[in-house]
């Protein structure tokens, strides 16, 4: 499994922009589909995206489809979330997570389908 640390959160305005990061250990981020997550007060961890392991799929949730873009660079161990649009009901901590098994040829979505979590990032919107 991998170490994975967030960045780039913080307050931002109704309609802004913001790029987290997720930086992983090792090389052995190359291996394993990322996910981002978030959790909201009152709410579940909630599904925001994922991307496979060679970078060549990505699925989103509908609620941030088409806002949000998930992406990696396997030579820098690090994923990324560019998050446009923002609207305040995006407000949450952000948790990027690796998958728990390596070179799975599916996309997975669900919190179980990961093993390594980060300790998250905090995202405010404001309206």
């Amino acid at each position: 499994q991998v170490q994975l640390v967030e960045s780039g959160g913080g307050l931002v305005q109704a309609g802004g922009s913001l790029r987290l990061s997720c930086a992983a250990s090792g090389r052995t981020f190359r291996s394993y589909t990322m996910g981002w997550f978030r959790l909201a007060p009152g709410k579940e961890r909630e599904f925001v995206a994922s991307i496979r392991w060679n970078g060549d799929s990505t699925y989103y949730a509908d609620s941030v489809k088409g806002r949000f873009t998930i992406s990696r660079d396997n030579a820098r161990y690090t994923a990324y979330l560019q998050m446009n649009s923002l609207k305040p009901e995006d407000t949450a901590v952000y948790y990027c997570a690796a998958d728990q098994k390596p070179f799975r040829s599916t996309l997975v979505s669900k919190v179980l389908d990961f093993g390594s979590w980060g300790p998250g990032t905090q995202v405010t919107v404001s309206s």
